[in-house]
């Protein structure tokens, strides 16, 4: 199997404070704990030079040194919108890449980037599939969309068939979208359903949905599951969200409407005089952990993809001690 050279990595300024593991597990996925273990004893693994074991922590700007590895282990399935700027559109999407075959990409959008074009944007997940039109001079389409700033996994159909099939079971609801959200406070019901009807609005600053009275115009109704996973000790919690049906910001504006908005929110965070916990970034965190849906090949196994958690959300877990496995996907909610 080809391997990779020695390289150099900075710790970006979202990183600081991240052990030297959970740093390797989110930029390497593939190297396993006991392989990482043997390359931080050997000195392999190094960070500004000197050798450092699981539990040292990082800061900002320090330098690590890769050694070599295999192509597999050694391919990041984390981005940010800053670092792709300077990137080919393909090698952007080559990289995020969480499940691909004939019909089916299924990638894990970095926050930040948008999904489609519009007004100041110029880079966007539709515009960047322009790079992989297949030999027939298709272009993959988008079946589904998650907001700029909401990170994880991400349907793409490659043919004009997948893209009708997969459409059709988004529409008919044959799919279940398990997201992660760090919110304020604690509900005090640990799970539960949220029902209401929802508008949009044209604001200065973009499109803002807003809670509407039934029978109100132009009102659809809404529907999202939730679950506390854990909670912090600084009052947020960990909530596993569901959206049983698919309007725009819907789980944001559900979480705002129990009064625990997303934290990092600027559309729908209205809690006055509540600071932000230190150590967490003033990003959105909202994460489309889990995708499951029928393929769109008839017979074939149903698509299942888990996306890693973006950076930022990486570094507030870490910061309240919560343990990912906590919050294994089960059965809880039915669609």
């Amino acid at each position: 199997m080809a391997l990779t050279g020695v390289s150099q990595k900075s710790v970006e300024a979202d990183e600081a404070g991240m052990r030297i593991d959970r740093w390797f597990k989110l930029h390497f996925p593939g190297v396993g704990f006991g392989q990482l273990q043997k390359l931080l004893r050997s000195g392999q693994v190094r960070v500004d030079g000197a050798r450092v074991k699981t539990a040292t922590r990082l800061d900002a700007g320090q330098q690590v040194r890769i050694p070599p590895l295999d192509a597999q282990a050694a391919r990041p399935l984390h981005m940010t919108a800053n670092t792709i700027r300077d990137r080919h559109d393909e090698d952007v999407l080559r990289d995020i890449v969480l499940f691909e075959d004939s019909k089916v990409y299924v990638f894990n959008k970095p926050a930040g980037l948008a999904v489609q074009g519009g007004s100041g944007i110029n880079r966007s997940i539709d515009s960047m599939l322009e790079s992989l039109r297949d030999k027939a001079g298709q272009k993959p389409r988008l079946v589904h969309r998650l907001d700029r700033d909401t990170s994880g996994a991400l349907v793409v159909a490659k043919t004009r068939g997948a893209a009708a099939a997969l459409t059709k079971s988004f529409r008919h609801r044959d799919t279940r979208k398990t997201y992660w959200a760090l919110v304020a406070g604690v509900p005090r019901q640990r799970e539960g359903r949220i029902s209401s009807y929802v508008v949009k609005e044209k604001t200065p600053d973009g499109d803002r949905m807003r809670i509407a009275r039934h029978g109100e115009r132009h009102a659809d109704h809404a529907v999202s599951n939730y679950r506390v996973i854990d909670a912090g000790p600084r009052k947020v919690s960990w909530l596993e969200m569901q959206p049983i049906t698919g309007r725009t910001h819907q789980l944001r504006i559900h979480a705002a409407h129990i009064g625990h908005p997303i934290v990092g929110d600027p559309k729908y965070f209205d809690i006055e005089n509540w600071d932000v916990p230190g150590g967490v970034q003033k990003k959105l965190h909202l994460h489309a952990r889990r995708i499951q849906l029928p393929h769109p090949t008839e017979g074939h196994a149903a698509l299942d993809v888990t996306a890693p958690l973006p950076p930022h959300m990486v570094q507030s877990w870490n910061l309240f001690a919560f343990d990912e496995a906590d919050g294994l996907e089960d059965d809880t909610f039915e669609l």
